[in-house]
């Protein structure tokens, strides 16, 4: 079972949040050709063109809608930070653990919850 975080691990998963919300709303900010359609009828593309540039624009809406995703989750870590319950799992309580935040910090659940959580998903 995980240990409680140290203060020093609360507060550099603090600091990892702040960054990645940052960071994502920049990435938000800075995306183009989100959602402009491509027009069939341009004389500047050929039919691969239209396709590829068809392509390329289903990627950055997808791209946008996982960080749009990952900021709501990250901006509820920083609500949790906040509320004093970080690092607690959302489901059953028990502590996170540190290695399982570090990699994902906006986390609110631990493995075995999240494992419960995605298998009903299926």
């Amino acid at each position: 079972m995980p240990e409680e975080l140290t203060d020093a691990q609360y507060e550099s998963l603090t600091a990892k949040l702040r960054g990645l919300a940052a960071a994502l709303r920049a990435q938000l900010d800075s995306a183009t050709g989100d959602g402009k359609p491509v027009e069939l009828d341009s004389t500047a593309f050929g039919r691969v063109s239209r396709v590829d540039a068809i392509q390329q624009q289903q990627m950055v809406k997808a791209t946008r809608g996982r960080a749009k995703e990952r900021v709501i989750q990250v901006e509820a870590a920083l609500e949790r930070v906040a509320d004093g319950e970080y690092g607690d799992c959302a489901k059953c309580g028990e502590p996170i653990g540190f290695r399982r935040l570090d990699a994902r910090p906006e986390t609110p659940f631990c493995v075995a919850c999240q494992s419960e959580v995605e298998q009903r998903r299926r």
